[in-house]
């Protein structure tokens, strides 16, 4: 089980050792009556219920325990893409089938096999079962159990590995007790919650809590909005279900927060059932998911930037960078444009604008919201498939650290937070961050100053102060003397990293803590 903070993921192993999983969240879907092929439903009590056992009776036909026989291979072990890789609790997951591990004699490693448990729910009459991706993930067989006790053969449909769902489907034809999904009203903090699943491999186990917390954001889960509940779940309670008092399934278990080694310590985190409910259609339908892709880099707004462009509130996802060639280069999206809203609906931040984009189908042409120059315009965009692979191939460039940083020299213009001078032809090239004249190049950085404060370090290059090009050090004077007048408090400034392994592209500047200096 992944603990977050110590987040474990919750798969237990068994046979050829332990075998940790994610554990991420709780499902909630009502159940189903077979007989009739409509889902389970219960009414709620009218104030705190004196007992859960009306729903636990009714919705538990409908959960199953998952016994995964699993094969991972040496190639894939080494080379697999992970967007659960550096979660906290991961690490248990590594030891088991980490890189670079070779058995106990020296030999080079192995293809290796195991078991794993899990949980799932019906979905459907049809025998179409819900549960986490990392449960089956590397699986050979899947067996289900069901409450009574009958073991069924399953097959994977499908499953995503960027939202950690996958969807099962039973072997065996029949009429299967189903739950529903709660997508008409999202669970409030404070209300009722029970868990059912296969912890520690202990089936048809029930828990009851509240959720504590809503909109939760977990390491890799850029897809997802989490459930956080404190009904206790543990190791197996991954893909398992959590219910509200209707029988309906609000989220499916995923991640635990845990101290204690991946014991509940009433900490947990679900996906959220509109989300599970999309994906899994979309897994039955197509047997995977093809996310769209915008090609922009991107950074949340917050309330300084706002102010610093004038801008009305900080909603919305700033576009540091455009990939060339890309849809939104094509259609005409732009560094500094800031998007407010995909096909009518707002953007809160980036994140809310990755899961907005993520849900377009690949090839569909939709509208964007942009502010640009402080002016709102709509532009019409045609998303490509998004490959998660390539991008995160892509994305992984050399560390700078170490470089020495730029020598003071006669050009040096003294500002409040450091020194700058205008960009020559061999730092543009020795730092990789423009062409000669095209910026400012940090020399030296002042401690506790504006630089530091920002993030900014010597090696580094000032590129544009809120939107407008600065290539000599007056024109950064002129810059902040203009956004002073204008009584603004801060400047965004466009900053190419230098010798840093990492950098903001744009970070926020105190105008008076730039200034020339007396």
């Amino acid at each position: 089980m992944i603990k977050v903070g110590t987040v474990r993921a919750g798969r237990v192993g068994v046979a050829a050792g332990l075998m940790t999983a994610l554990v991420i969240g709780a499902a909630m879907t009502p159940l189903a009556l077979a007989q009739n092929g409509k889902p389970i439903a219960v009414t709620p009590p009218a104030g705190a219920p004196m007992s859960f056992a009306d729903l636990i009776e009714r919705v538990s036909p409908a959960v199953v325990s998952v016994q995964v026989t699993t094969e991972v291979k040496v190639a894939e072990r080494n080379s697999a893409f992970n967007p659960f890789r550096g979660l906290p609790g991961f690490d248990e997951y590594e030891d088991r089938f980490g890189e670079d591990k070779e058995e106990e004699d020296g030999a080079p490693e192995t293809d290796q096999e195991g078991n794993a448990l899990g949980s799932g729910f019906f979905i459907s009459p049809q025998g179409y079962i819900v549960t986490n991706n990392h449960v089956v993930e590397n699986a050979r067989e899947v067996t289900v159990t069901l409450k009574n006790g009958d073991q069924l053969e399953a097959e994977i449909v499908g499953t995503d590995e960027q939202t950690d769902l996958a969807v099962l489907k039973v072997k065996k034809t029949g009429s299967y007790p189903f739950v529903d999904f709660a997508t008409r009203a999202k669970p409030r903090v404070g209300d009722w919650v029970v868990a059912v699943g296969n912890p520690f491999g202990l089936g048809g186990t029930a828990t009851a809590g509240i959720v504590s917390a809503d909109g939760r954001e977990l390491l890799g889960g850029n897809y997802n909005d989490f459930i956080q509940i404190d009904a206790p779940i543990n190791r197996g309670n991954s893909g398992g279900p959590t219910f509200n008092l209707n029988g309906e399934v609000i989220g499916v278990n995923t991640a635990i927060f845990s101290d204690t080694g991946g014991g509940s310590v009433g900490i947990g985190f679900a996906i959220e059932a509109n989300a599970v409910k999309t994906i899994a259609d979309t897994l039955i339908k197509n047997g995977k998911v093809v996310r769209g892709w915008l090609g922009v880099e991107i950074q949340s707004m917050n309330q300084r930037y706002a102010d610093a462009w004038s801008l009305s509130n900080s909603n919305g996802a700033i576009v540091r960078g455009v990939t060339a060639g890309g849809p939104a280069e094509t259609s005409g999206i732009r560094r500094g444009d800031v998007i407010i809203a995909v096909n009518g609906e707002g953007v809160k931040d980036n994140r809310q604008l990755t899961q907005r984009v993520g849900s377009l189908l690949a090839g569909s042409t939709n509208s964007f919201k942009i502010i640009r120059d402080g002016k709102e315009q709509i532009i019409r965009v045609t998303v490509r498939e998004r490959n998660d692979k390539a991008l995160a191939n892509a994305e992984l460039n050399p560390a700078r650290a170490g470089m020495k940083p730029p020598k003071p020299g006669p050009d040096d213009v003294k500002v409040l937070g450091g020194t700058i001078r205008t960009l020559t032809e061999d730092e543009a090239k020795k730092f990789d961050v423009g062409a000669a004249g095209t910026g400012l190049i940090v020399v030296t950085v002042e401690t506790k100053g504006a630089f530091s404060k920002a993030d900014i370090f010597p090696g580094d290059a000032i590129l544009e102060i809120n939107n407008k090009a600065v290539k000599t050090p007056k024109e950064l004077e002129d810059a902040v003397a203009a956004a002073k007048a204008a009584g603004k408090k801060d400047v965004i400034a466009r900053v190419g990293c230098g010798n840093q392994e990492r950098c903001f592209d744009l970070t926020v500047l105190r105008p008076i803590e730039i200034a020339p200096a007396e």
